[in-house]
């Protein structure tokens, strides 16, 4: 479908993935759901390594940190501002920032993993460019950490707003928060499928 097919035809809301200042980020491979392609849940849901590690990594964290911090897994809307949110694939909260309620969080989140992303990227030019505004807006909003595991390089990138970036091998260990460290190639190396 040509990009001139795209502009004259309207987008549905359930193909936004995040949304900046009223500008949509669409899912990767929208084109190929209005094109009669590919379905939404296709598009939407996690490949097998997404899921995995976005269960381990939280289930872990959940069960070392749950009194004391609030961790939340799926994709977490965070709020900016009106029209202005990103998803969180898993966010750390103090308790006292963790709103129970059925919307977007307004509040911050003290850290927040991504694994990948679902993000088209087309108008960002390369993952780059999308990652650091991300994670620029994140810091905005006050996140004191973003850590972004990639899945094809296996890597991990781990930021905050005042110190050096730092990539790391899967076989490294993370500190996440506090003395709460993850090790990628350990939690696979552990895993029953490799037995």
């Amino acid at each position: 479908m040509s990009a001139s097919t795209l502009e004259r035809q309207t987008i549905p809301d359930t193909l936004i993935y995040e949304m900046v200042d009223g500008s949509p980020i669409y899912y990767l491979g929208y084109q190929e759901v209005l094109a009669g392609e590919k379905t939404l849940e296709e598009i939407m849901s996690d490949g097998n390594i997404q899921a995995w590690l976005k269960t381990q990594i939280a289930a872990l964290l959940t069960y070392q940190l749950a009194s004391q911090w609030v961790v939340t897994s799926g994709e977490h809307g965070l709020q900016f501002r009106k029209k202005s949110w990103r998803a969180a694939d898993i966010a750390i909260f103090k308790p006292e920032n963790f709103e129970f309620v059925n919307t977007y969080s307004q509040k911050a989140p003290e850290i927040v993993v991504e694994i990948d992303t679902k993000a088209d990227l087309d108008s960002f030019g390369d993952a780059i460019n999308y990652y650091d505004e991300k994670t620029n807006q994140l810091f905005e909003f006050g996140v004191k950490k973003v850590i972004w595991i990639l899945t094809d390089s296996k890597k991990i990138k781990v930021l905050t707003p005042t110190e050096r970036p730092a990539t790391l091998e899967w076989n490294t260990d993370i500190l996440i928060i506090e003395n709460i460290s993850i090790n990628i190639q350990e939690l696979i190396d552990k895993a029953p499928f490799n037995k």
